[in-house]
């Protein structure tokens, strides 16, 4: 038999020999054993899990590594790029046009002209932008921007005109101006407008694209063959003004003052070398975008001194003013039109100002002649008047492309507000 102390030791062994391997400590039991334990438990919790539970050779360094960088990557995009977006949107904001949202002036407890349905102006002319005006012999010219101006082999110049200012007939594939200066190119020709000479024959003021000039503009002149408003119209070999530090010029209207002395009003086109953004000149600072007076010689094509600033941007304008023209009431006050904000925005419109003098300085008015919204329109601008303030043309959209309206205009002169009215 064996004796109590023999017994006590065997039940001492069984003992030890019955604990299981997770209950020695790691020093206490073989490493083989230990890896399979871990491996077991990492594929009870998951692929990334047992990734760590194997044995740390390069590969897997590497393959962590990796994963490591790819997380700290998602990490980083999930936190900047919300601050990048919000600073993108800060920017565009700050370059936008904020005639784009065309609801600066208000048109509440206004006149109320402008909810007059007899006061609409009308429709005239399909696709045919900036239009000037003349009235000669009982018949009313308009002349436009030609629409297909990217095209050498089209109208430079294309005339509409009307005996009652209501029916408006397009003298399609007629070209006002079929030879070009030396100085321009045979493309991009804008908003032509002209004015009679003293001797009967008239001279047409246009904006023409500059050769070598980087795309920009200068105002050229042209002068009709004979005495017929139709022209032909034949043009000098230089241009008749480019500033260069302006970045040309464009949007030229003549003006005959009651002393008989004749002017061209012009925009010193600035956007044009702008430093980006909207329309070329919403980035800060912006360019200058004058609107610049020329006296000339009863010749129409001669220039007398140094032009003349007549009006420049301001808070409301957003990056550029533009299409100036000039009509003088009997009263003695001067009325200066013109447009602002991008004419590929809704912001686009007719604003007016007065003076007392034709070189200024001018009073702005507090509400546009025109804007968006006003009798249907959209963006409205590049108007010109009659001489005597009573008549009006202008472009707006109309499905994809700018068409000419034609409308009636009724200046208040004691107040010098000036509102639309029937023809």
């Amino acid at each position: 038999m064996r004796s109590s102390a023999d017994k006590k030791a065997a039940k001492a062994t069984a003992s030890v020999q019955s604990l299981s391997g997770s209950q020695l400590s790691d020093d206490e039991r073989p490493s083989d054993e230990i890896d399979q334990e871990k491996e077991q438990l990492a594929q009870e919790k998951g692929p990334f899990s047992r990734l760590l539970a194997r044995p740390f050779n390069k590969r897997r360094i590497i393959l962590l590594s990796l994963i490591g960088l790819v997380l700290l990557g998602l990490i980083v995009l999930v936190i900047v790029l919300p601050l990048v977006l919000i600073k993108r949107h800060s920017i565009n904001h700050q370059n936008a046009d904020p005639g784009n949202t065309y609801h600066l002036f208000p048109t509440t407890g206004e006149d109320n002209s402008y909810r007059v349905l007899d006061n609409n102006p009308i429709f005239a002319v399909h696709n045919f932008p900036d239009p000037g005006l003349l009235h000669h012999n009982a018949t009313w010219y308009a002349y436009g921007t030609n629409p297909k101006k990217h095209d050498p082999q089209t109208v430079h110049v294309p005339v509409a005109t009307s005996t009652n200012f209501v029916n408006w007939t397009l003298h399609d594939g007629y070209d006002a101006m079929p030879t070009l200066g030396d100085w321009e190119l045979a493309v991009n020709h804008w908003a032509p407008d002209v004015i009679e000479r003293d001797d009967g024959k008239f001279v047409m003021y246009y904006s023409g694209q500059l050769k070598d000039g980087h795309g920009h503009h200068c105002i050229g002149a042209a002068v009709s063959t004979g005495t017929d408003p139709m022209g032909p119209f034949v043009p000098l070999n230089a241009s008749l003004a480019c500033p260069q530090e302006y970045g040309g010029a464009i949007d030229p209207s003549p003006f005959r003052d009651v002393d008989g002395k004749l002017y061209v009003v012009y925009k010193g086109d600035g956007n044009s070398v702008g430093s980006g953004g909207y329309c070329g000149n919403s980035i800060v600072p912006r360019r200058p975008v004058p609107l610049i007076l020329q006296e000339l010689e009863r010749d129409g094509i001669t220039k007398v001194g140094e032009p003349d600033i007549i009006l420049e941007i301001n808070d409301t304008d957003g990056p550029l003013i533009e299409a100036p023209n000039i009509i003088r009431r009997d009263d003695g006050t001067y009325f200066l039109f013109f447009s602002s904000h991008c004419f590929t925005s809704l912001g686009y419109n007719v604003k007016y100002a007065h003076a007392r003098s034709v070189k200024g300085p001018y009073s702005r008015a507090a509400r546009p002649l025109l804007q968006t919204e006003d009798f249907g329109l959209d963006a409205p601008g590049g108007a010109t008047l009659s001489p005597d303030g009573t008549k009006i043309v202008f472009h707006a959209n109309c499905g994809g492309h700018r068409c000419m309206y034609a409308g009636g205009v009724n200046i208040q002169p004691t107040e010098n507000i000036i509102t639309m009215a029937a023809l």
